[in-house]
């Protein structure tokens, strides 16, 4: 029998996948490209809130850009007001938490595939609604929301997308990509807001928003040649295309071993869960996300609170804090002539940084650069709060205080781009059964979207001078908040580095998260449920009975 194969009456739990092929990278790589969408409207909205000829266009304060300063007011009058800046970068994150829900709840009706192109169409409306605006504060808020609901359709899908189709072996390491991915947009905005920051005319901030075209036509128009997860076709008991989806993404004939054990596997799995998660109503399959036991590590509800959970921590980190402020807080340092330039370092950072997770996630696991990321991170927003206490008490503009505060800013923002990053992205996309991972991931991220719209709602006030006016002390609360974010990884984050979706549902039901890290599958669902490759006509009879 040729190799991969799972000889009847055994357990090899070790070979259910085929090897890993250069179209598998390609594929996953691709579809990591969603990742620019989320990263690059985070970058561009905080350069723009920065510029001379936006903050004139809301406020009515001329500028003279030969001499670099406002007419008729002070630089520091020269600002757009916390309400303002709040509202602008808020929506989109707004729009986004709705467009998550829906995304995840149409991928399940028309695939994961065709939700995402629907996605990049729906973010091309938004960016003409917010071209077109001139000083017409409505339409620019109401073209966010509604970029920010196409943002939403392909941040869930995508990572349900790639979580499907990765093989397991490298599945945390692609799905980084998209974090990667998201990196590599924000240091491409603030490289066209850097190039636009000083135009005098409505190109300022208009090409910042247009470039996003680009990311919208290169994704949704390549996706048409990409195929549809296999795991939505078992769902939607169409085994057949799930054979040819399978078989093209693992680059084996479909009549290949590895596929026929793959399948089975995965077909056995899905009606193993049906039968302890079924599905009623559409109101009932959202529901099935909060039942079971709170206590029980592999229950709907508590898979919730660990994929919902996860991405509030991520966000409590503070990260977006400097990607969404970062122009209008390095401003408000006093010693620094161009705060364009040190948010572009900061976003150089993040994006050299983080293709050391492709690594480290598959050689130190989920849970490790979660909990010692985590730790990193405190020390350094704690040591960057406690500098910039000592800059304000020591004397004003104190220049040695604000670059040391600006090399644990960016300290900080590498511990991030290595471990919470791609981590919490990575984790969501393992964590739910195929009944209920459509809806669950989408909860996950609207749960990312959510906490990212009150950090953008709340900071403005937090650091504007006409408000709370913390400035650098802001990262005593980042700090405080990033503890908890360390104490719900130890307790509530499973170690699934290494296993298949299917072996990750095994190992949530059998060892607590603190544990997990030493389980090894004893068994597969195939010989749990009594079926082999050779027995593919029952499995095609037992999933059409079942869906």
């Amino acid at each position: 029998m040729a190799g991969g194969a799972v000889v009847e009456g055994t357990a090899d739990v070790s070979r259910v996948e085929a090897p890993v092929t250069v179209k598998a990278y390609l594929i996953c790589a691709f579809a990591a490209f969603g990742g620019i969408f989320f990263g690059y409207d985070t970058g561009w909205m905080g350069g723009v809130l920065a510029m001379p000829y936006f903050i004139s266009l809301y406020t009515g304060i001329p500028y003279d850009y030969v001499n670099e300063v406002p007419i008729g007011a002070t630089k520091d009058e020269f600002v757009l007001p916390s309400a303002t800046q709040s509202l602008f970068t808020s929506i989109l994150s707004c729009g986004t938490f709705f467009g998550a829900l829906v995304g995840g709840d149409i991928a399940d009706f028309i695939g994961r595939r065709p939700t995402i192109i629907m996605g990049c169409f729906v973010f091309i409306i938004g960016c003409i609604m917010q071209i077109s605006s001139t000083n017409q504060e409505v339409l620019f808020v109401f073209g966010r929301l509604i970029a920010g609901g196409g943002v939403g359709f392909i941040s869930a899908v995508v990572i349900l997308y790639m979580s499907e189709i990765a093989p397991k072996k490298v599945r945390g390491a692609m799905v980084s990509g998209y974090q990667f991915c998201i990196t590599i947009g924000i240091l491409l905005a603030n490289c066209v807001v850097y190039a636009t920051q000083k135009r005098a005319d409505s190109g300022s901030y208009r090409i910042p928003i247009g470039v996003q075209f680009l990311w919208a036509l290169i994704l949704g128009i390549g996706l048409f040649i990409l195929p549809e997860s296999p795991r939505y076709f078992v769902k939607k008991g169409k085994i057949e295309e799930a054979a040819k989806a399978l078989a093209f993404v693992r680059g084996q004939p479909q009549d290949s071993d590895y596929i026929k054990d793959e399948l089975a596997e995965i077909v056995a799995n899905y009606e193993f869960e049906m039968q302890h998660i079924p599905q009623t109503s559409y109101v009932g399959s959202w529901t099935a996300c909060f039942k079971g036991s709170i206590f029980k590590g592999n229950s709907a509800i508590r898979r919730t609170i660990l994929g919902a959970g996860l991405q509030c921590a991520q966000q409590a980190t503070g990260i977006n804090f400097v990607f969404y402020f970062g122009p209008p807080f390095f401003t408000q340092l006093g010693t620094i002539s161009n705060p364009f330039l040190i948010s572009l370092i900061t976003t150089l950072v993040n994006v050299l940084s983080t293709p050391f997770s492709f690594f480290a996630i598959e050689k130190f696991g989920r849970r490790a650069l979660l909990i010692f990321g985590g730790l990193g991170m405190i020390t350094c927003q704690f040591i960057a709060a406690a500098v910039g206490v000592t800059q304000g008490r020591l004397e004003a503009h104190n220049d040695a205080a604000v670059k040391a505060l600006i090399a644990f800013i960016c300290i900080n923002i590498s511990f991030f781009a290595t471990t919470w990053g791609p981590t919490a992205w990575v984790v969501v996309g393992e964590a739910f059964p195929l009944p209920i991972r459509s809806r669950g991931v989408g909860i996950s991220t609207a749960s990312n979207w959510f906490w990212n719209t009150i950090i953008a709602v709340i900071t403005p006030y937090l650091v504007g001078a006409d408000e709370a006016n913390l400035g650098p002390k802001v990262f005593f609360l980042w700090g405080s908040l990033c503890c908890l974010s360390v104490t719900f990884a130890y307790f509530l984050v499973p170690e699934l580095k290494g296993l298949s979706l299917e072996q990750a549902d095994m190992c949530m039901a059998e060892v607590s998260p603190r544990h997990s890290a030493k389980w090894r599958p004893s068994h597969t669902f195939a010989t749990e449920m009594h079926h082999t490759h050779d027995d593919k006509a029952l499995v095609n009879n037992t999933v059409e009975e079942k869906v």
